[in-house]
Parts: structure tokens; C-alpha cells; sequence
């Protein structure tokens, strides 16, 4: 193991102490500093995005026992959560944990195994990450199943740790890792190419995201957001913009979309099927409007539907993503900075929805490591 002399041993950072309400996120000053083991860096975080799934995580939403949006328990939590499944995996959560899917930052140490010349690099870590011993489709996931960036370091899988090069900030480059990896990973999944397809949530992290990896893909780009935000919408590259709660099978002939990119789900849920064409590809990552959703089977199988659920990522995504960034073929969409102490204003400000793309946390910088 290689660690710089003056590492501290304590650090700031945010833990998640059990599920529920903002009382459950307690800011810290004395949590130990994390080294690496085998295989791991040590990164010196500068930047962490928030998503909605440190909410949903927070919050228990995970639960099947949980039938509403998020936004209902956003604050306060759900009574009902089962903490037994209240994960991405099914599989309770060790706590407290220190949350934060999106980690940039630079790499200050590295565990046995791990080339020496890697310090100094300045990356982005896999938000999704392969469990190479287990099923071909099982993922853990950064701030959930360990530890991730709400606090000044962080340990990863070297093999899972990206090298970036170009001139965005590190606040920009932590708008990535997951909203961006779930959009690439919805398309590649779906195989969207030169055709038309339907975004809903397009204004959000995930939603910004697809529209701008689905036109670099040729694609016909139709969103679905709030009116205040259109303009944005469409200066990311939409092609067509209704209001999240336009009537889409009014506004849009039936049978006129290919592929619809859903990240909301909720009782509207139906009429996205009915705007698909006859062979059409429904694909999924979210549910911010509620999980429970009707599906009259004979629209699924009259029309020759295939419906996918998008949250495993093969090895392929993240490294497209880093190509995008250096190639300049993608942008982040930076909605505001927060200090890491503030962690509760951001996440109340990530559910009002009033903003267009993402909202990033910046730890107390800790001197140089490097």
C-alpha cells in the first residue's frame, strides 16, 4: 500500500445512519479516513453528484413494501419501509454508510496490486459495478452497498476507477457517473439508433442525459418536462417538447414512437405503450412517479412490445462515457454546487424539481495529497 505521509486520519463527510427523514443524514468531522486494500485507489474526493437514488436509498423507497413516488417521502421518510429489502439488491443495508453514487476526484493512494503510476490521476469512479464472483446480471452499487463520495476520500476498485482527461471542472465531471451511465446503458440496452423515441423526465439527470447520447446516435428526440423548462429541453437537443402532463396520445399519433426511455412510471404509465409502434421497445430505469403502474397485457402482446428493465451495466457503458467526455460528443448539465454540509438544502432542492440536469456537493478541500 502506498498513502501520501500527511494523510489525515480523520475526515468530513455525510453518513446515512438508518432509513428515513433528513434526521437520518448526520455530517461528521471525525470519521475515519478509509485506506485501500488489494486492488483499490484512494481518491481525494473534489466533487459528488446528487441523484435520486441517495434518496431513494435514504428513504427506503427500495421496499416493496413502498407503493408511492418518491417525492412523498422524500423528507420524511415512509413508514412502511422493510428494511430487509430496501436496497438496490434486495439485500438489507449496512449502517451507517456514507452515501454518494458519483465520485470524481483524484487518486492520492493505492492498495497492493495497483500500479503506483496511477497517482495523480484525476477520474471518475463506476457507479454500477459488476460482481465478478457472482451471477452474470449481480451489481453493487457506489454509496450503497459501500462506502461512496460524501466525504473528503474514498476507496475504490482500481479496475472500476477511470482516468479522464479534459477541461471540464471536477464539479461538471461529477454530473457523469450514474445519470449518465444509466442513459448510455438504457440505449445501448434498447439498441436506439436512427429512430424516434420518448423521453420522460427530460429535464432530470437521466432524462438530460438521454436526449443528448440518443441524438449522438442519430436518434428523433420527443421530452417530456414542465413548461418552465422547454427551453432548456430543447437546447439540449430535443427535438419535440410536451408538458410532463400533456395527454401523449392526444398530442402524439398512436403508434408513433419506437422506443420509449421512461424514467418516471406512475398512473400515466399506460398511455407510453400506446404511443409505441407495433414492435416498439419500452425500456426502464425509474419510477419517480410511483411503481405501481396498470399494463393491459393485450397491449404488450397485440402490439409485439418488448419491455426492458435497465439497471445491470456490462463493461462496455462507463468507458463509452469517458470517450464521449474527451471527444467533446457530450456536456454536463450543472444546475448548482452545494458545500458537503448543506446535504439536506441540496437534496430538498433535488425534489422541488425546480432545475434543469444536476446538483453536485463539494467536500471541504483538505490540502494537496499529491
Amino acid at each position: 500500500m502506498i498513502i501520501p505521509d500527511n494523510l489525515p486520519t480523520v475526515m468530513h463527510g455525510v453518513q446515512l445512519i438508518g432509513h428515513g427523514g433528513f434526521d437520518q443524514l448526520v455530517y461528521r468531522e471525525d470519521l475515519p479516513v478509509p485506506l485501500p486494500d488489494v486492488g483499490d485507489v484512494l481518491i481525494q474526493v473534489t466533487a459528488a453528484g446528487v441523484n435520486n437514488t441517495d434518496i431513494n436509498t435514504r428513504i427506503g423507497w427500495y421496499s416493496k413494501s413502498v407503493t408511492m413516488d418518491t417525492e412523498t417521502g422524500g423528507a420524511d421518510g415512509f413508514k412502511m419501509v422493510d428494511d430487509e429489502d430496501a436496497s438496490w439488491t434486495g439485500v438489507p443495508l449496512k449502517f451507517p454508510r456514507i452515501q454518494g453514487a458519483d465520485v470524481c476526484g483524484r487518486i492520492i493512494g493505492v492498495g497492493a496490486g495497483v500500479d503506483p503510476s496511477r497517482i495523480g490521476e484525476r477520474v471518475l469512479v463506476q457507479t454500477m459495478q459488476p460482481m465478478r464472483e457472482a451471477s452474470q446480471i449481480t451489481c453493487v452499487t457506489m454509496g450503497s452497498e459501500y462506502d461512496g463520495g460524501f466525504a473528503q476520500y474514498a476507496v475504490a476498485r482500481s479496475e472500476y476507477t477511470f482516468a479522464v482527461k479534459c477541461d471540464w471542472s471536477d464539479a461538471e465531471l461529477a454530473t457523469i457517473p450514474c445519470a449518465y451511465s444509466t442513459a448510455e446503458n438504457m440505449l445501448q440496452r434498447g439498441q436506439v439508433g436512427v429512430e424516434t423515441i420518448l423521453v420522460t423526465g427530460a429535464s432530470g439527470g437521466v432524462g438530460s442525459a438521454a436526449i443528448q447520447l440518443a441524438k449522438r446516435r442519430g436518434a428523433q428526440v420527443i421530452a417530456l418536462a414542465s413548461h418552465n423548462k422547454h427551453q432548456e429541453v430543447i437546447a439540449l437537443g430535443a427535438d419535440q417538447v410536451l408538458d410532463r402532463n400533456a395527454d401523449i396520445t392526444a398530442e402524439l399519433k398512436t403508434e408513433s414512437v419506437d422506443v420509449v426511455i421512461d424514467l418516471v412510471a406512475g398512473t400515466s404509465w399506460p398511455r407510453l405503450l400506446e404511443v409505441l409502434k407495433r414492435g416498439g421497445r419500452y425500456i426502464t430505469a425509474g419510477a419517480i412517479a410511483g411503481p405501481i403502474v396498470e399494463l393491459d397485457v393485450r397491449t404488450l402482446y397485440l402490439k409485439d412490445l418488448t419491455l426492458f428493465g435497465a439497471t445491470y451495466q456490462d463493461d462496455k457503458i462507463f468507458p463509452c462515457l469517458i470517450s464521449y467526455i474527451e471527444s467533446g460528443e457530450i456536456r454536463p448539465i450543472l444546475a448548482a454546487t452545494y458545500e458537503l454540509a448543506d446535504i439536506t438544502r441540496a437534496q430538498e432542492d433535488f425534489l422541488a424539481k425546480e432545475f434543469t440536469g444536476k446538483l453536485v456537493l463539494l467536500p471541504p478541500k483538505s490540502g494537496d495529497m499529491v
